[in-house]
């Protein structure tokens, strides 16, 4: 009597690859993205922003008093699926950018980079939304967290300063609410 050959492990794995590759694909497409982003986002498209968010409406999520002598003052407002981001930045004369970071009051002292950040990723909430550069992208910037957690439901706040010239700088603020 001939017997057919018994089916061995070899086709019950290939099967088991198949079904988990098609598994894997599917779980990492439903994400929309690469994985890569790591909580950024790779498209700085419209959908989620606030219309008519005001420097005044973000500034009060932010837990922050816009300077009087604030000059070109910008804000937006982005809504996530769990958290918002807030971004708010304006320009002071150099005197009065020292005792607004000491009324941020940050956790630790603002630490100096000298040079730009190689750009990765665009963030969730991109300055240039604002028509800005990203902090990140310019050199000598006075940078730090101001805090996490904060108050209310403000999850963290970054503030960035980059000298313009020698009269003025603008300051940067990132929140998560």
């Amino acid at each position: 009597m001939i017997r057919a050959p018994r089916p061995g492990p070899a086709p019950a794995l290939a099967v088991a690859t198949v079904l988990l590759g098609v598994l894997a694909a599917g779980c990492s497409g439903a994400s929309g993205g690469s994985g890569r982003e790591g909580g950024r986002s790779a498209d700085p498209g419209t959908s989620d922003w606030v219309e008519g968010a005001t420097a005044e409406s973000v500034a009060r999520t932010l837990h922050v008093e816009v300077p009087s002598t604030a000059t070109q003052t910008a804000a937006a407002h982005r809504r996530g699926f769990q958290d918002d981001g807030l971004i708010l930045s304006f320009v002071l004369p150099a005197e009065a950018v020292d005792s607004f970071l000491t009324q941020l009051k940050p956790e630790q002292p603002l630490r100096l980079r000298a040079q730009p950040f190689a750009a990765e990723a665009t963030p969730a909430t991109p300055f240039a939304r604002l028509g800005l550069p990203e902090p990140d992208s310019l050199p000598k910037v006075r940078e730090g967290q101001v805090c996490a957690p904060c108050k209310g439901d403000l999850n963290w706040l970054k503030v960035a300063v980059a000298q313009i010239d020698e009269r003025s700088s603008r300051v940067y603020l990132r929140g998560v609410d």
